[in-house]
């Protein structure tokens, strides 16, 4: 298992009630959520000593890898979704990690291992309906909200995308090249990522829980549509960039032949007055030692061959 543990700033617990909104506050009640972002080494000691969560569930959540699942045990229901995230200052901007819903009886948790738009208490609360009692509903918003995501990060990295194709055309070097392949990278890890999600909705549909009268059936099949409509994008998107990286790949190829190749005429011409100078100039009796216009005379037969040269290149479409 492949954890990473970041002891930052962002490293935190914030516990919501419902109270005109989302009210924080300090200690947990009876229905609140908890929201741990990043959490420390003591806020990990604090979920399983204070809350009870088990130790194997939040390792499993805040593993980098974890794949969209849910599980039973004792009093908790796990469900491990992929979202998205954008980390700003990473090689790949655009990621995927996993968000873990913890859900009891009187309380509902949600870990993760970066701070992300999905889960954040201000956003969640704007949503017409949305109601922290009802636990099942609560996940298909997350649900749902994930899949609003991706489908607006996938906007940008095609945005992105466009952008460097006009740069391409005239490139001769691999950057925008690279950047194409990180651009790909990225939605392979969506289309993985959605797929996982698709599974995980299929499997809360054949649970006994999810199948209960407090379940908004519009917003199940809103989750299950805008999920389908993010995964469909992200496969495009990814073709397109494949071929596009083909494509590309041969125009640099190309470009950088024809700047060899014009670097190569350059290299001929040039050289034909220095082995006329060189020939005419050498230690031996060439008739012109004496002659008034030797010096002319090397200068027009250089220019008459240089001439010759690029005309016969020109029409042989050489150039």
């Amino acid at each position: 298992m492949f954890v990473i543990f970041n002891k930052n700033s962002d490293a935190m617990i914030k516990i919501w009630k419902k109270q005109d909104g989302l009210t924080e506050i300090q200690n947990a009640e009876k229905n609140c959520w908890v929201d741990a972002i990043n959490p420390t080494n003591a806020e990990i000691e604090r979920l399983k000593n204070e809350f009870k969560v088990p130790e194997d569930f939040i390792y499993d959540i805040l593993d980098i890898d974890e794949r969209s699942r849910t599980e039973i045990e004792g009093r908790w229901l796990l469900i491990i979704m992929r979202i998205p995230v954008f980390v700003a200052k990473a090689e790949i901007p655009y990621y995927t990690v996993p968000l873990g819903v913890l859900i009891s009886q009187h309380i509902t948790i949600t870990i993760c291992l970066y701070e992300n738009e999905i889960s954040k208490a201000p956003a969640l609360q704007r949503i017409k309906g949305f109601d922290l009692d009802n636990k099942h509903n609560f996940v298909l918003n997350l649900l749902f909200r994930s899949a609003t995501f991706y489908l607006r990060y996938m906007k940008e990295v095609n945005r992105q995308t466009s952008l460097l194709e006009k740069e391409l055309r005239k490139s001769t070097k691999n950057y925008e090249l690279t950047t194409l392949l990180k651009a790909e990278k990225c939605l392979v890890y969506f289309i993985t990522s959605l797929k996982s999600n698709e599974m995980l909705i299929a499997k809360l549909q054949k649970l006994k829980i999810s199948n209960s009268s407090d379940v908004d059936e519009d917003l199940l099949e809103d989750v299950i549509i805008e999920n389908k409509q993010a995964a469909e994008t992200a496969k495009i998107h990814s073709d397109i960039l494949s071929n596009l990286l083909a494509t590309f790949a041969s125009v640099i190829s190309n470009n950088l032949n024809t700047v060899m190749k014009k670097l190569t005429f350059i290299t001929i011409i040039l050289m034909i007055p220095t082995l006329i100078s060189s020939f005419l100039g050498m230690n031996l009796i060439n008739f012109m030692e004496d002659s008034k216009y030797a010096f002319g005379g090397v200068l027009f037969l250089s220019t008459i061959s240089v001439i010759a040269v690029v005309y016969i290149f020109n029409k042989r479409n050489w150039l």
